[in-house]
């Protein structure tokens, strides 16, 4: 019996490990959607504990201190506005999500790096307005040559998105785990079935 007691005590942290919490800014849209804003339970708890967050929808789960017991909260809300970033950081990531994580010569999806659309040996520069993201075997056909002269195009001219246009890219690319909890907080402004 303390054998039972005691596997069972180690396995239960673990599993709490898989109940994470959707973070809602206080007009209850994610902070992101892509990465989707997610905190682990521990910090949903410790957050609703230091009247910081509202809870508003919970895991069938508890977990327990010896004078306390708590259910899990899987979807939280701040209680404090957080304004969000106007400015989007050029980064590699936001980068393929502009792109939609397709390649913008071939629209191939998959293993993607970047390609310089004027080569860097021509002066060509690293900004949002002359990166694209691209499959190995396009960026290997283009090398350091211009469009023309590699006789290819791109999909889209490439330029700087802005802060809303990129989290609503993001919604098009749910994780894959999405919580029954989370799905009205997700796609709140979705047209409602008849």
């Amino acid at each position: 019996m303390d054998g039972d007691f005691r596997t069972e005590f180690v396995r239960e942290p673990a599993a709490l490990k898989q109940h994470p919490a959707l973070v809602l800014n206080a007009d209850y849209r994610p902070l992101s959607y892509y990465p989707l804003s997610l905190w682990p339970w521990q910090e949903a708890v410790k957050a609703a504990f230091l009247d910081r967050v509202d809870i508003v929808a919970e895991y069938d789960a508890y977990v327990r201190s010896p004078s306390t017991e708590i259910r899990i909260p899987s979807v939280v809300v701040l209680k404090d506005y957080v304004k969000p970033q106007k400015r989007v950081a050029f980064t590699r990531f936001n980068l393929f999500l502009r792109d939609e994580f397709r390649c913008q010569y071939c629209g191939a999806r998959g293993d993607l790096t970047f390609d310089h659309v004027v080569p860097r040996a021509s002066g060509g520069i690293t900004s949002w307005e002359n990166v694209v993201a691209a499959c190995s075997p396009c960026n290997l056909r283009k090398g350091s040559k211009s469009l023309r002269r590699a006789g290819m195009g791109l999909r889209k001219p490439p330029r700087a998105p802005g802060a809303e246009e990129l989290r609503n890219m993001g919604r098009k690319f749910p994780p894959g785990y999405l919580h029954e909890s989370w799905v009205d907080y997700l796609y709140w402004d979705a047209e409602l079935e008849a």
